[in-house]
């Protein structure tokens, strides 16, 4: 006999637990933290008025361009360029995962983008594990507890990914948890920093890579096979190796092995990498058996939190609550944690909470 279909109401998405790989911190500050630090540091915005400027970047975002959308990026750097911003920010974003019903949260961004002010590379890495940390000793105290681990963003259009990478091996010990490689994919192919990979791969760093969303299967398949990255940022033009179900060899690989996919639709309609969450390659990829998981990718700039993603698929794309479970229990699995961790935050946390909305 056959289970009935549960099809859940936005209170059970919220309380749903929940992992995100794919989270950019600088894309997903508090628009109220953005007008007072940008006070503070004499910074301009569009405007003042927090709604206001919440609307300002959904909708400056929403242009199909990735370049376009990186823009945005401007007013949220700039108030990011002090000890006392990073340690606010990244300690409102720990706040915030947990309030969404997050369990286990990767944040990453680039902290080559922060030392306008003055801040040293490793200053800027201190800084935001000290917020970071102060953010999970909250939210436990609350009974909403978070696990938060970092990844380090080298920028593929400069040349500090190297410099990035040595941070990550630096830090290994302190909360971050790996690297990426992030940026304008078209034109700055991740080969080209081959030597931060290897030295990656010496040190037995994991990465992930930003590939296969403005950029089509050469990045992907340079970002896997070139580059070694045990998982893929976006990865949605994966269906360019994919004709009436049959995986090409790329796409065979990615999949046999198990290699995630970060896939995050909003920000993905936004950059035009995918034309809607009907359509969104994520449900066809998880029902050929792809290693998918869902992400917001920024959660300011796209407007949208873990509860609103899956909200998202649940009315648009006809998910059930075992759909999200699968994707769920893929971002443990691919967690950089070590795996008796991974393990015990599926059988503790993950697992028992799915097991009750059943």
């Amino acid at each position: 006999m056959t289970a009935p279909r549960i099809t859940p109401d936005t209170d059970t998405l919220r309380r749903l637990p929940k992992a995100v790989l794919h989270d950019h911190l600088d894309g997903g500050l508090r628009p109220a933290t953005v007008v007072e630090l940008a006070d503070t540091v004499g910074h301009t915005l569009p405007t003042t008025d927090p709604d206001e400027l919440a609307a300002w970047y959904v909708e400056a975002a929403d242009s199909g361009d990735l370049v376009r959308y990186i823009a945005t990026f401007e007013h949220t750097l700039a108030v990011m360029q002090t000890r006392e911003g990073l340690l606010r920010t990244a300690e409102e974003y720990v706040l915030d995962l947990a309030a969404d019903g997050v369990v286990y949260g990767e944040v990453r961004y680039a902290p080559e983008l922060m030392t306008k002010g003055g801040l040293t590379l490793p200053e800027v890495v201190e800084a935001v594990q000290e917020g970071l940390a102060a953010g999970m000793a909250k939210a436990a105290a609350t009974g909403t507890p978070v696990r938060v681990g970092t990844l380090l963003c080298g920028m593929r259009m400069f040349d500090r990914t190297r410099e990035t990478a040595d941070l990550v091996v630096a830090f290994r010990d302190a909360g971050v948890v790996g690297f990426d490689i992030a940026g304008a994919e078209d034109g700055f192919p991740a080969a080209d920093h081959l030597d931060a990979f290897e030295h990656l791969r010496r040190e037995s760093v994991p990465f992930t890579i930003h590939a296969g969303e403005a950029h089509g299967l050469p990045s992907i398949h340079q970002a896997v096979q070139l580059c070694g990255a045990q998982r893929i940022g976006h990865g949605v033009r994966i269906t360019e190796d994919i004709v009436d179900g049959k995986l090409g060899r790329l796409a065979g690989w990615v999949r046999d092995r198990r290699i995630a996919l970060e896939m995050c639709p909003t920000s993905n309609l936004q950059t035009g990498a995918a034309g809607s969450i009907a359509t969104h390659p994520i449900t066809a990829l998880k029902d050929l058996g792809f290693w998918v998981t869902l992400n917001t990718d920024n959660r300011l700039v796209s407007g949208t939190t873990m509860t609103r993603e899956m909200s998202l698929l649940v009315e648009q794309a006809d998910w059930t609550v075992e759909d999200l479970r699968t994707v769920t229990v893929n971002a443990v699995k691919s967690a950089f944690l070590p795996f008796d961790e991974r393990n015990a935050l599926l059988r503790d946390v993950v697992l028992p909470g799915y097991d009750s909305v059943r």
